[in-house]
């Protein structure tokens, strides 16, 4: 079979995915890719690939190719990664960048300050959670990885404490009316 130029494999993509895709998955994790995104940008890769492969010189090296194209996709994280992290807590955020703060409803400054309160009462293991994930924007896998523990334990820690803390800031609102 002769290559095209729609498609300048012969063999086609598939058997270049097969051959690449060990080759691809190893870059991508060389550049600093955690572990358990390694799978889903290197499949954001061969996508990028099939969709752009009229454009590809089936004289020049695929791999090269595919790397490059890794590259940015990588790139492309690291700026979506730096917009989320700009973002401490999304409702946090929303209620302080209102108008002004001392426009914000009384139900709201009592919410925020019963919160505070919540979040001091926690034991420190618990406040240094909430601080990584809230704060500084870690991901439960890097959480798991600085308090040594799975990152599954991680999720199940911070769903307890957001659970514990919103009981928290329930009972201390309904006080103050």
């Amino acid at each position: 079979m002769m290559a095209t130029a729609r498609n300048p494999f012969p063999d086609g993509f598939r058997q270049l995915v097969a051959e690449q895709h060990v080759a691809l998955r190893a870059f991508v994790r060389a550049l600093g890719v955690t572990p358990d995104w390694v799978d889903d940008l290197s499949q954001e890769v061969f996508l990028i690939a099939f969709q752009e492969l009229q454009r590809f010189d089936a004289e020049r090296d695929f791999g090269k190719w595919l790397r490059g194209i890794a590259r940015n996709v990588v790139r492309n994280e690291l700026r979506k990664d730096a917009r989320r992290r700009r973002i401490i807590h999304e409702g946090m955020t929303e209620l302080l960048t209102r108008r002004d703060c001392a426009e914000a409803t009384l139900l709201e400054r009592s919410r925020l300050s019963a919160l505070r309160d919540c979040v001091e009462q926690l034991p420190k293991r618990s406040r240094q959670l909430v601080a990584g994930r809230y704060g500084v924007g870690c991901t439960a896998t890097e959480l798991a990885e600085q308090m040594e523990m799975t990152a599954e334990a991680a999720r199940k820690a911070l769903s307890r404490i957001r659970a514990q803390l919103r009981q928290c800031v329930d009972i201390r609102v309904a006080e103050e009316v």
